[in-house]
């Protein structure tokens, strides 16, 4: 609701509701449910006379399930083209300013806001969670950036305080994906009950030993409850290895689940008892529909 109200209300609606094309950035078509979502919810809540054009990493799969326009986001002239014929450019939601997995994804996004800058365009941070930013060069970047955009919003207070500092306004809102529309999932009213949503991913805290302790208490918890355990896969190309090992571990039952659409992601959590888990998203999908979720 907090966005809906700045995007019509709060300058970044104005600055879009007298054009007719606006070039939406972030980390999408690439399987990440998360930044699926952040789209969703983007598209969901841009005023009726906006056109807008997504940079994807599958531009067709993008195309074919959003019906919008999609240029691929590694196509420096398509993307150049692009620019060119809109008026607005949005930063569309997430963790886009950080430099915790590579010095390249601040750089290419920080990179698209200057062009669109140099090229009159509106331009506008959308729901954004900033850093860590770790490096000098990458806080400067990102401070230079964001006091060239016509407006700025952010989902933590971390990231606001991190502004005050910089001297630039912003608005403070909750996460965009908690008011993205739920869609009911065929077949889960067919599991067994209870269920428990597991969304666990790759990451340098997730040990080879931490992730055998929490696998021997989700088989513990199995054989004391019964539970059906859904191992979902958020980002199936990193995500379904670990629920795949977990999987082999249980003697109950259990489905390792992977959906298209973020919104099914989000409806998924309407029949569980309990969510656990690590994706920012998939614990705020678990708390927007009433789930129990631990992190």
């Amino acid at each position: 609701m907090g966005y809906r109200l700045e995007l019509e209300a709060k300058g970044i609606g104005g600055a879009i509701m007298e054009t007719k094309r606006a070039v939406i950035c972030g980390y999408y078509g690439e399987g990440n449910g998360g930044d699926e979502a952040l789209l969703v919810s983007l598209l969901q809540m841009l005023p009726p006379s906006v056109t807008p054009v997504v940079l994807s990493g599958n531009p067709q799969e993008t195309q074919q399930r959003y019906g919008v326009e999609t240029v691929h986001r590694r196509s420096g002239f398509s993307i150049l083209q692009a620019l060119r014929s809109a008026a607005v450019f949005i930063w569309g939601g997430g963790s886009l300013l950080q430099d915790a997995t590579s010095l390249a994804s601040p750089i290419y996004y920080a990179g698209l806001m200057v062009l669109a800058q140099q090229l009159g365009l509106e331009t506008l941070a959308w729901g954004q969670g900033i850093g860590p930013l770790n490096r000098r060069v990458t806080r400067w970047l990102a401070q230079k950036t964001l006091q060239g955009c016509s407006a700025v919003s952010v989902r933590d207070r971390a990231s606001a305080a991190m502004l005050v500092k910089w001297r630039i306004p912003s608005l403070l809102a909750p996460d965009p994906v908690w008011a993205m529309e739920a869609k009911a999932v065929p077949g889960l009213w067919e599991l067994p009950a209870p269920r428990v949503a597991v969304a666990l991913r790759p990451h340098p805290l997730l040990t080879p030993s931490r992730l055998a302790c929490l696998t021997q208490a989700l088989v513990t918890l199995q054989q004391a409850t019964g539970v059906c355990l859904l191992l979902i896969a958020f980002q199936p190309e990193k995500d379904q290895p670990i629920a795949r090992q977990i999987a082999s571990r249980l003697s109950g039952p259990y489905k390792i689940i992977t959906r298209d659409d973020p919104r099914e992601l989000k409806g998924l959590f309407q029949g569980v008892e309990m969510a656990i888990g690590m994706r920012l998203h998939s614990l705020i999908m678990a708390a927007a529909e009433q789930c129990r979720c631990f992190a």
